[in-house]
């Protein structure tokens, strides 16, 4: 199995960490200033699941979803200062 394939954009509002494995797309977005909560959600427009303080616990959520260990996942360079 490949590893996850990472993209980190900024919308409007946020910074988003998208991820996807196969078919299954999960999303780890924090507000645009960056001083929010990360929130873990199932795709760009999916719903929220949880949120955390640390980028390491959603990370790590993530990693959950997709099935594959946090280690498999490259953080972009832009991504690595997300969380509180």
């Amino acid at each position: 199995m490949s590893a996850p394939a990472a993209t980190y954009t900024v919308t409007d509002d946020e910074r988003q960490l998208r991820l996807r494995q196969a078919e299954t797309e999960v999303v780890i977005a924090q507000n645009r200033d960056g001083y929010a909560m990360l929130a873990v959600r199932g795709g760009v427009d999916g719903r929220e699941l949880e949120r955390y303080y640390g980028f390491d616990m959603a990370l790590d959520h993530a990693a959950e979803l997709l099935g594959v260990s946090v280690g498999e996942i490259e953080v972009p360079a832009e991504a690595s200062d997300m969380g509180m």
